[in-house]
């Protein structure tokens, strides 16, 4: 069907003009002359046959005809600018901005990432990586990683991922000085993270030989630099198993007991409020939530 339109820069004129009531102010909006939007508006005047305006000497005044045509212009340049950004949204990556626990992120979330970015390819994470408690968080952030649950005002918190901690080493380690019992870690290298102090000394109490002195002890600043020691077999670490779970898979270390294992924090998601229903958001909060059941 052949669609009668106005010239659409005079129609950009009037409405803007109509809304500021003011040729001048319209001008300013448009980056034009206050006479190049006058020339505009009597020429959508003209090409209407109404006069859409009264001219008074220092102001503009929409007359009936030009107040309802102003509604309806108006709203139809409202659609047309939200169909624009939604077409143009489609071309362009989601940035999605994540703040996630060092050790998590290195042990647990890169390893599993392609998978998400294969279904989301639209989606751009920017990754960021923080020890500090939610509380003292100040970066922005879409999706916060944390252990939990914790309480931040004005966000929704989720968990995803169960976690405990019990002893690894690496295999080579074991064939040079077998550890059959709790007792037996007098003999070995203990590795501790400055940044979890209690976590062996609360081991070796659920173990029973809470006075057990090792051979060595060595103190490492985060915990991802333990596992990564114990990787190399410097000592003994305490794993979280979640984390671990891939280099046990594959051999690369090993559980020297199968208990105690230590109850650690949750892994959990915390997400604004006024964001929660943001699909980007959405997607990645539920493969986490999905990732995090397999096996």
């Amino acid at each position: 069907m052949h669609r009668r339109l106005p010239p659409l820069n005079a129609v950009k004129a009037f409405e803007a003009a109509a809304r500021h009531a003011s040729f001048t102010r319209a001008a300013d909006e448009l980056h034009v002359t206050h006479g190049a939007v006058s020339r505009q508006v009597q020429t959508l005047e003209d090409w209407l046959g109404v006069p859409l305006f009264e001219r008074h000497n220092r102001r503009v005044v929409l007359t009936e005809a030009g107040a309802a045509y102003a509604a309806e212009i108006g709203a139809a340049l409202d659609r047309i600018a939200l169909a624009t950004a939604r077409q143009a949204e489609r071309g362009r990556p989601h940035l999605l901005h994540v703040n996630a626990l060092a050790t998590f992120t290195l042990r647990w979330l890169i390893p599993r990432l392609s998978g998400f970015q294969r279904v989301n390819p639209s989606i751009e994470l920017r990754l960021t990586t923080s020890n500090v408690p939610l509380a003292r968080l100040t970066e922005p952030f879409d999706v916060a990683i944390r252990g939990g649950p914790e309480t931040r005002p004005g966000h929704v918190a989720e968990p995803f991922l169960s976690e405990r901690r019990i002893p690894v080493c690496s295999p080579a380690l074991l064939r040079r000085l077998p550890l059959d019992e709790p007792a037996q870690l007098r003999q070995h290298t203990l590795l501790h993270a400055a940044t979890l102090p209690r976590v062996w000394p609360d081991w070796l109490r659920a173990a029973g030989v809470q006075d057990l002195t090792p051979q060595a002890s060595v103190t490492l600043e985060h915990f991802y630099l333990t596992l990564q020691a114990a990787l190399d077999g410097l000592g003994i670490a305490m794993g979280p198993e979640r984390l671990i779970a891939d280099d046990v898979a594959a051999g690369r270390l090993v559980l020297p007991f199968t208990g105690p294992a230590l109850p650690a924090r949750s892994y959990y998601t915390y997400v604004p409020e006024t964001r929660t229903e943001d699909p980007a958001i959405r997607a990645f909060c539920g493969w986490l939530a999905e990732t995090a059941r397999l096996p």
